[in-house]
């Protein structure tokens, strides 16, 4: 069942798949985000498929910024994805985003939620976010294409 949020201004935050405007996503991750660019479509379709995505609408219905949330909905999460439309930056959409996430019933009791980000240290810090700790025990591997 969809878990969504109605604010005071209308504005809708919702994880509804229905609304979800895949194609406008996509422009802004593969087109205009620092971490996506160049994403085929089709690869950033079965990311969101395959994670809690969450739309933010503006009061009449167009989607204004998004996030997504790769999760077990058990353990772990890993919050990606964040961007806001351009033209609706400093309106507090990020905030809203990020409120909607922690207080979502299906992340409730993780044992760990992770992101990373270039810029927007500040905004992760005010939901409890912090530097990585035990830095020496992760390790990765870089696919094609990673930025």
């Amino acid at each position: 069942m969809a878990h969504e949020i109605t604010h005071e201004d209308g504005r809708v935050v919702s994880d509804d798949p229905a609304r979800f405007d895949l194609r406008r996503a996509h422009g802004w991750i593969s087109t205009e985000s620092y971490w996506g660019q160049g994403i085929p479509f089709e690869t950033f379709e079965r990311a969101v498929t395959g994670s809690l995505t969450i739309g933010l609408y503006d009061p009449g219905g167009r989607m204004a910024a998004m996030a997504r949330v790769v999760t077990d909905r058990a353990t772990f999460g890993w919050i990606c994805d964040v961007f806001v439309d351009q033209s609706r930056r400093g309106e507090g959409l990020g905030k809203r985003l990020m409120a909607f996430i922690k207080s979502h019933p299906d992340l409730q009791g993780l044992r760990r939620m992770h992101l990373a980000t270039r810029d927007a240290h500040g905004l992760y810090g005010r939901f409890g976010f912090s530097p990585l700790t035990g830095v020496d025990r992760w390790m990765e591997i870089r696919g094609p294409g990673y930025l």
